[in-house]
């Protein structure tokens, strides 16, 4: 079905995620939160469920949200893309009585990271009180950003120590009689540098003081500053609200709204009953331990302690513990780390007492439900979609259908690979810093400038937050623009993820082959216990995130004589972590090609621990499991294959029968226009790709827009580009498994893309046919 190309207008807002709805003395305060609060948004249709992957009788919620007063829902089988050779896609179908007709409504997202602490009566304080942190600033000035703050500022109670607008450590205090005042210090701090900041409120003095010190050790440093200022006598007016460490609450047409996020790190931020002297300051600067203060020490949060968790713990007596929200960055260097590059957390977790906010991050968009719906008991596996549609606008929110019975139907099992398609959600190709070579008949789609417009959509692991830095968390509870079975990659106007995954899938119910379907999650979870019920396990066109789990689970199935067919590129590249709990993976990117790093020292997951960056640098290089391993990238146009020697051995001739000696293998495809491009792998025995491994064919003759991956060059120049590269070639290969099986491996990311040209009757889908069927009778 076609869609308009039409792009919607923009939206905002703020909301509290489930944890803080879950406090219960704040329930009642924070209820309405949850309202519908910007009713003129136009020509939205977005939402997302609950569940990537679902078995016959299981259960699935779907949320939307909908900017016209109602919507049609239908459950769809996604079949392929036309065949024809145009974009658009075919479905089929399911009978449900949850295809029906909705009410429309618009949910709105609320990015932002923070720490909630339940109001309690110790958090109050008497007669005094300092607030102190060590602060990271990385966009001072942007807008007021929340420290340490209790307050509702809109309604003049409460404290909080922040940066102004213009990026000056400023206190609040709001005190009886009087409007709230603030003290400033009157010098912006700087972006990327660690400071320590206090400030203290002495009421029987009616003074208050700041401290803005740079840790650096520049002589004269200008954004050094202290202030005080006398302030008019009163009693203090406090507020029952949430404590926020890294925003602070605001007050919108009647509802608290949480807002002023914090951009960049906060390390031991405190809490004391008292107005300290200066002399106690500068001892705290010096790294000294508030526990001398006892009592009067309300809070002293640790972050260093639970990086795995939301949790936030609070080392004084009193246990304010408080709650991480939309999963800001942990295990991230404090301002006390001694610079090893490859230093981790759990060896020196007191240099690791920082987290990183971020005014974009999101972890959950915890919309409300607008129908849900059991997967019928005789639904066969496969590629299934919620495809809504109303006025001008339609939406598709795909998820997997696991077999009741796996390999009881069928020896075929396809795996999608729903990590990269979570790993790209809602990427922002119009603002990227960087893209492949641009085709200029190819316009940016709809879903391209929705992403562009929405921010809090949450970004992407290929994007970077507003702030600059590195994401490192992508969660699939949000709605994912970059997910639907028409996306169009539009630098190369070439299908994308799932657009190019069901090229495969289409290509499999052409041929009249039965398969089931499973997730990567599920392979994360179930390892080989769940692959070794089948013959065959084919991947997706760009398998490229991959669990420990899971490569355990893939080596199960090999060595217990399994046959595996990696029809993509780039496979099995970054080092992946799944959060126990949560439906989140964690990449943090180094010593690999990618978009975006990690920072030195932060190189650790905070959800597992292990180290991050690719599988080569852990030794274990994709060509050791597939016989080839991601070697170059770039634009259109791709190249085709063509035989090399090893392609005449006998032992493959079945791979090559109805395929003539000379003839070029896929001229031609959806993605680059051939069925080598985009981005390729090569075989490398230095890397692990087995004795055994027969190299079939090569592409020749690549774009000067292919150049090599960064971990295969050591010094850069256009010697490694394109035709004057011989090592940027794709490699077919094809090898024996000591376990019994055999891998087949195509080494592109655009070969699923030339699977239905002229209907699937080519020499890349025939070649795709033979080894299917011998496979399958091994």
């Amino acid at each position: 079905m076609a869609r308009a190309k039409k792009a919607p207008t923009s939206f905002e807002g703020r909301r509290f995620s489930r944890e803080l709805l879950s406090l219960p003395s704040n329930k009642a305060l924070y209820k309405n939160v949850l309202m519908n609060d910007l009713a003129a948004e136009t020509s939205t249709l977005i939402g997302y469920v609950d569940q990537i992957s679902v078995a016959p009788g299981q259960s699935i919620s779907c949320m939307v949200s909908c900017s016209s007063p109602s919507y049609e829902a239908t459950l769809v089988r996604l079949i392929d893309k036309d065949p024809e050779g145009t974009q658009e896609f075919r479905e089929q179908v399911v009978p449900s009585s949850t295809n029906r007709t909705y009410a429309g409504r618009i949910q709105t997202i609320h990015s932002g990271s923070y720490v909630i602490v339940e109001h309690r009566a110790t958090l109050a304080f008497k007669s005094g009180i300092t607030l102190q942190a060590w602060i990271f600033p990385t966009t001072p000035g942007k807008c007021m950003q929340g420290i340490i703050t209790k307050c509702i500022r809109s309604l003049g109670v409460g404290y909080g120590l922040m940066l102004d607008e213009n990026g000056c450590l400023s206190l609040s205090v709001a005190l009886e009689s009087e409007p709230a005042q603030c003290v400033k210090t009157q010098r912006c701090v700087r972006a990327g540098s660690w400071y320590f900041v206090a400030a203290t409120l002495n009421l029987s003095a009616a003074t208050a003081r700041l401290w803005q010190w740079p840790c650096s050790n520049w002589k004269d440093d200008p954004t050094r500053a202290e202030s005080e200022q006398t302030i008019k006598c009163g009693g203090f007016r406090d507020s029952d609200d949430c404590l926020c460490i890294g925003a602070f609450l605001n007050e919108r047409e009647r509802r608290p709204i949480m807002c002023g996020h914090f951009n960049g790190k906060i390390d031991r931020p405190r809490l004391i009953d008292r107005a300290l002297d200066a002399g106690e300051i500068k001892s705290l600067s010096g790294g000294a331990d508030p526990a001398v203060f006892g009592d009067s020490l309300l809070g002293d949060w640790d972050f260093s302690i639970g990086i795995q968790s939301n949790r936030v713990d609070d080392r004084s007596r009193h246990a304010h513990h408080g709650i991480a929200v939309n999963m800001p960055a942990r295990g991230v260097t404090g301002y006390n780390w001694h610079g090893e590059m490859f230093s981790r957390y759990q060896d020196a977790p007191h240099t690791y007492g920082a987290i990183h906010f971020h005014d974009d991050d999101l972890e959950d968009a915890a919309w409300k439900e607008d129908f849900a719906f059991r997967v019928a008991e005789d639904l066969e596996s496969g590629i299934y979609a919620v495809h809504l549609i109303a006025e001008n606008r339609d939406f598709h929110i795909p998820y997997i259908v696991r077999s009741r019975k796996p390999g009881a139907n069928t020896s075929v099992l396809f795996l999608a690979p729903t990590f990269s398609w979570q790993a790209y959600t809602n990427f922002n190709e119009i603002n990227n810093r960087f893209n492949l070579e641009s085709n200029e008949s190819s316009p940016w789609l709809w879903e391209d400038h929705f992403i562009a417009a929405h921010p809090e959509l949450g970004v992407s692991l290929y994007d970077l937050h507003s702030d600059g830095s590195t994401p490192f968390y992508a969660s699939r509870l949000r709605p994912n623009l970059s997910g639907g079975p028409s996306y169009i990659y539009a630098p190369l106007a070439s299908p994308h993820l799932l657009a190019a995954d069901l090229s495969i899938t289409g290509w499999l119910r052409a041929n009249g082959h039965a398969f089931d379907v499973i997730a990567d999650e599920d392979l994360h979870r179930e390892g080989h216990h769940l692959l070794e019920r089948y013959r065959v396990v084919i991947t997706g066109a760009h398998p490229e995130y991959w669990s420990a789990p899971m490569l355990d689970g893939l080596e199960g199935f090999l060595a217990g004589g399994g046959n595996l067919m990696y029809l993509g590129g780039n496979g099995l590249y970054w080092v992946t972590s799944v959060h126990p709990t949560r439906p989140v993976i964690e990449v943090r990117r180094v010593l690999g090609t990618g978009l975006t790093r990690a920072p030195d020292g932060e190189l650790y997951h905070s959800t597992t621990g292990e180290l991050g960056g690719i599988w080569r640098a852990r030794g274990r290089a994709p060509q050791r499991l597939l016989g080839v391993g991601f070697c170059a990238q770039g634009g259109a146009p791709g190249s085709p294959y063509f035989r090399e020697k090893a392609s005449f051995d006998p032992r493959v001739a079945f791979i090559f029968e109805g395929i003539g000696p000379d003839e070029p293998i896929g001229n031609f495809g959806l993605c680059t226009g051939a069925a080598a491009g985009f981005e390729i792998d090569h075989r490398d025995n230095r890397l692990g790709s087995p004795e055994n491994t027969l190299l079939l064919a090569s592409s020749r003759d690549h774009d000067d827009s292919y150049w090599h991956v960064v971990e295969e060059t050591t010094i850069p120049g256009i010697h490694e580009c394109g035709r004057r590269s011989p090592n940027i070639q794709a490699h077919m290969t094809y090898y024996e498994h000591p376990g019994g099986g055999a891998v087949f491996s195509t080494g592109s990311i655009a070969w699923s893309g030339a699977l239905s040209h002229n209907r699937y009757q080519n020499n890349v889908a025939r070649i795709t046919e033979n080894v299917l069927r011998k496979f399958a009778q091994r």
